[in-house]
């Protein structure tokens, strides 16, 4: 498989899993049927809908990369990497959150609130990371640089997202110009902390640590806010760089 190819079929699967699963969520609804959370066959359309970047990640992953189930499986939850990459991760969600220092606040009803969070984000959220980081933007950077594979990238997991969001149920509560910055935002975090580290794991855990602090947290400076989001990119984009003169 080619990367012309690989680029289209994960698109194309991922996409196309999703979309099919929005199709039939829609005329279910119309039918009258309840399609969220809380019933059956909104969490197995929530399910098989929100493993579909990751599904095809792993096929491409296979595939084009010629990487075993075994070896992806292992990446997705080696723990065990260097004191530097987890400091990366702990700059990069400083900087993203420090804003609510400034204004804003942390609500926690219970200390064991944010623990289970971080384990549903895992299956909700870090998940996708098999797809977007692990294989489609590292296949993309084959051929593009890593700014408008940064951006491509956040264009198709914006509009995976969005499509994610009706299946949920939540798309009408979604702020949509803020979740797309945020979301720009990330991109860059996550695929800056895959160059530097060339880990699955750690953009796992940050992509889940993203989410629950994203629900953890409330108002904050947006001036703050705004000069951390110029600070992360540029952050990103020089350690994306430095990689670069490395392979070379």
């Amino acid at each position: 498989m080619d990367r012309k190819n690989a680029l289209a079929l994960y698109l194309i699967g991922t996409l196309g899993q999703i979309w099919i699963v929005c199709t039939i969520t829609f005329i279910l609804r119309n039918y009258g049927i309840c399609v969220d959370f809380t019933t059956p066959i909104g969490v197995i359309a929530i399910g098989i809908g929100g493993t579909s970047s990751a599904l095809w990640g792993i096929i491409i992953a296979v595939k084009y990369k010629k990487l075993s189930l075994k070896y992806i499986l292992k990446d997705f939850v080696c723990l065990r990497q260097k004191y530097s990459s987890y400091l990366f991760v702990l700059i990069f969600l400083g900087l993203d959150f420090c804003c609510v220092l400034f204004g804003g606040a942390f609500q926690i009803s219970a200390w064991y609130i944010p623990v289970l969070l971080f384990v549903k984000a895992i299956l909700f959220g870090g998940i996708e990371e098999i797809g977007w980081r692990y294989t489609f933007q590292p296949i993309l950077e084959e051929r593009f640089s890593y700014i408008l594979s940064t951006i491509i990238t956040f264009l198709a997991w914006g509009v995976w997202h969005f499509s994610y969001f009706y299946i949920e149920g939540t798309l009408l509560q979604v702020q949509t110009i803020d979740f797309a910055l945020g979301l720009l935002v990330n991109c860059f975090i996550l695929s800056a902390l895959y160059a530097k580290t060339n880990s699955l794991w750690i953009c796992v855990m940050t992509h889940s640590l993203i989410n629950v602090f994203s629900q953890i947290t409330t108002g904050g400076n947006q001036y703050v806010l705004f000069i951390c989001r110029i600070i992360i990119i540029i952050i990103a984009v020089a350690l994306s760089n430095q990689k670069r003169r490395k392979a070379k």
